[in-house]
């Protein structure tokens, strides 16, 4: 396999002292930029001062379902439709594993920049979403939570012998949210995945957004945040030792 051409993430820097960090992780054929504005609408709100934002960019690799063209994604798709069977059915494991040791990668430049592991959030949306929970899920460190919207669990059927032993985030906190009207991630397969997450022992919440495709919603957008302040408490400025 060639490798993979990657750009930079889009950055968002802390406000204030830097104590925590978000990484969320875009869907298939977008990139970083197109959660910015949800981003840059947290930071206007002046309640996550101390996390910084941190938007990947997937790279350009073909996909089945756009007739092998090449577009953003961190994994390929064989259909779109919707339905649970289809989606399972020929997963990327490869590229799957590729992208999950990428964002393992992006969790340690934190770490080893200062920033506890308990202090960072993994979040994305769709594929995005299912990358989030895959990759926090299988971390070897323990975070602070993880966002899926509008996403489901890959590699369902072989989750469980993919997590390593000890399992850092058994009680890890998961925000998932789906809209009840998504013709392209059926809410059933994101309501299967919640179940799948709940019997493996996690600790998964899930909320249903009325009348709600394949997309985010304010309603939504402020749920995340809330979720995000709750995990990502604000410490405060640092207090200096006293001479």
């Amino acid at each position: 396999m060639t490798s993979l051409i990657r750009q930079p993430p889009l950055l968002f820097p802390a406000t204030a002292r830097h104590t925590a960090t978000v990484i969320f992780i875009h869907g298939l054929g977008d990139t970083g930029h197109g959660w910015a504005s949800a981003v840059e609408n947290w930071r206007r709100r002046q309640r996550l001062d101390e996390v910084k934002f941190i938007l990947p960019h997937a790279p350009h690799i073909p996909i089945t379902c756009n007739w092998g063209m090449k577009m953003p994604g961190w994994y390929d798709i064989h259909t779109i439709d919707g339905n649970a069977e289809s989606l399972r059915k020929n997963e990327d494991e490869a590229g799957i594993l590729i992208s999950q040791a990428y964002i393992h990668g992006l969790i340690q430049r934190e770490i080893d920049a200062g920033i506890p592991a308990e202090r960072i959030v993994v979040g994305g949306f769709s594929q995005g979403g299912a990358m989030s929970i895959f990759a926090g899920l299988t971390s070897k460190v323990k975070l602070a939570g993880i966002v899926a919207l509008s996403s489901y669990l890959v590699l369902s059927l072989k989750f469980a012998e993919l997590v390593p032993k000890p399992q850092v985030n058994q009680d890890t906190p998961i925000f998932m949210a789906h809209g009840d009207s998504d013709p392209v991630v059926n809410t059933q397969l994101g309501k299967k995945s919640y179940e799948l997450l709940k019997e493996m022992g996690y600790k998964p919440t899930m909320k249903i957004y009325p009348d709600m495709g394949h997309s985010a919603c304010l309603e939504e957008l402020d749920d995340v945040e809330a979720f995000l302040r709750q995990r990502l408490p604000a410490l405060g400025k640092e207090e200096k030792p006293e001479l």
